[in-house]
């Protein structure tokens, strides 16, 4: 009888170290999502922040562009009113789309091209459109092991009991956007 006891024991002791061991990996999953969603959210920040010495400079030069200008300054708006992380992804995706007819109309210019500012604002972004495409990796990464955690048995059990839910990739969402960008000329 004291061995049957024991097995049972040794049972029960198995499946709470089985989901306290799940319940941590999913909690470390949801922390490392989050904070590679802040580590991007940095380098989206840099991007909003050069936005406004850019579009001054172009301003100079291409007066008569107000629609492309004001474009970005609304897409740029868009971010700052966006509530939830889906909604901040959009509004980041449809700067990207801004920039670069900003970009295209700079082409039109070349005093613009030649004008050391801009060419340093323009080197400025081009080094944080690399940082942010390696953030979002990052992130992407992240979400993809978290949400492997969440839907995988019998981690989906302790996923469903504590209402950890997947989490959203950063995804291009216009075709246009899934072209390379040109940022030098």
């Amino acid at each position: 009888m004291g061995m049957f006891f024991l097995i049972i024991l040794i049972i029960i002791v198995v499946i709470v170290v089985g989901c306290i061991s799940g319940y941590n990996g999913l909690v470390r999953g949801r922390n490392t999502v989050e904070e590679a969603f802040s580590t991007m959210d940095v380098y989206l920040k840099k991007r909003f922040d050069l936005i406004p010495n850019l579009v001054e400079s172009v301003k100079a030069y291409a007066a008569h562009e107000k629609d492309t200008l004001q474009a970005v300054v609304a897409a740029r708006g868009q971010i700052q009113s966006a509530g939830t992380a889906a909604e901040r992804m959009n509004a980041e995706n449809e700067l990207t789309g801004t920039l670069r007819s900003l970009f295209a109309v700079a082409e039109g210019y070349p005093d613009l091209k030649a004008n050391q500012n801009f060419m340093d604002l323009q080197n400025q972004l081009k080094k944080v459109e690399e940082d942010i495409a390696n953030a979002r990796k990052y992130y992407n990464g992240s979400v993809k092991a978290y949400n492997n955690k969440c839907q995988t048995f019998p981690s989906s059990i302790i996923a469903s009991m504590f209402h950890f839910e997947p989490r959203t990739m950063f995804e291009v969402s216009r075709e246009e956007e899934r072209e390379n960008v040109k940022v030098e000329f």
